[in-house]
């Protein structure tokens, strides 16, 4: 009776889950064709900094507080967690936007680089998983995950600076403003904090296997 009531809580969460996921997508875009990701002239691109956040905050605030998500999160499988990073590799549109003077150089270079290395990387550390589960324990497990939600920040950081409200940076060139409307946005308005909130489930799983196995290297 304790197991069947333990999986109808686990069921129950999963769906709520995926209502929460498909209402926030349908937020994101009507967001986006609201246009409440583009800034007034003059303005720097904050908005962007609320559409990012609140999915992540509101994450970290139910794992703190409730029991069924974080056992919901925690059970979730690393190895789809991971290879779900491969989708990363898109970020290599941002190098050809950036060879059609369509965004600067200052956001393209950082953002479509460090995704790519990222989703490139992900499918080797999906087989590793699938191979040696102690790969979860390892360093450069860790150290990979940190450097996927690192690249987010350098990418929000660039794509701010380089969104046209400081003259001195982009002068005349091309800005983030792309970024700002559909379909572009859905990435930092949607697959962002997506792909940040799979890391940091990844990375969440880890300290819990840490407490019983050492790190790797």
């Amino acid at each position: 009776m304790r197991h069947s009531t333990k999986e109808s809580n686990r069921t129950r969460t999963k769906v709520l889950v995926l209502i929460a996921v498909t209402l926030w997508g349908v937020a994101a875009l009507t967001a986006i064709q609201t246009g409440f990701y583009q800034p007034s002239p003059g303005q720097l691109p904050l908005n962007f900094m609320i559409g990012s956040g609140v999915p992540v905050a509101a994450f970290l605030g139910l794992y703190a507080t409730s029991t069924a998500f974080r056992d919901f999160v925690l059970g979730l499988d690393l190895r789809l967690l991971t290879i779900f990073q491969a989708w990363r590799v898109i970020g290599f549109a941002m190098l050809a936007l950036f060879a059609y003077d369509l965004l600067p150089g200052l956001f393209a270079w950082p953002a479509g680089l460090g995704d790519v290395a990222v989703g490139l990387a992900a499918p080797f550390y999906a087989l590793a998983l699938m191979d040696r589960p102690e790969t979860a324990a390892s360093r450069s497990f860790v150290i990979w995950n940190w450097l996927g939600i690192f690249d987010f920040a350098v990418a929000l950081v660039a794509g701010i600076a380089a969104s046209g409200a400081i003259p001195a940076i982009t002068g005349a060139g091309a800005t983030t403003a792309p970024m700002s409307v559909f379909p572009l946005a859905l990435l930092p308005g949607f697959f962002v904090p997506l792909f940040f909130m799979a890391h940091l489930a990844a990375l969440l799983q880890v300290g819990r296997l840490r407490k019983s196995v050492p790190l790797a290297a």
